[in-house]
């Protein structure tokens, strides 16, 4: 709790919000590589595109298993 106490307030709000749990360390290493502390948009908009694309993966793998993919056809009994 301590780190994510530590967290600038932007990247708190974010979290508190995102569609997926995501750990204070891993946040704040994408915060700080986008650029954070000069453009907290920037990294907000980062972490909104990987949390996307993380969506979007998960996704894909939930509808394979449903057999709903893209171009799949049950089989004819």
């Amino acid at each position: 709790m301590q780190v994510y106490d530590s967290l600038p307030s932007g990247l708190r709000l974010w979290l508190a919000s995102a569609s997926l749990p995501w750990s204070p360390v891993s946040a704040k290493k994408i915060w700080n590589r986008a650029g954070g502390a000069r453009n907290p948009s920037a990294a907000l908009m980062r972490l909104d595109a990987i949390e996307q694309a993380m969506l979007r993966r998960d996704a894909g793998v939930w509808t394979f298993k449903t057999g709903n993919a893209p171009g799949h056809r049950a089989a004819k009994p």
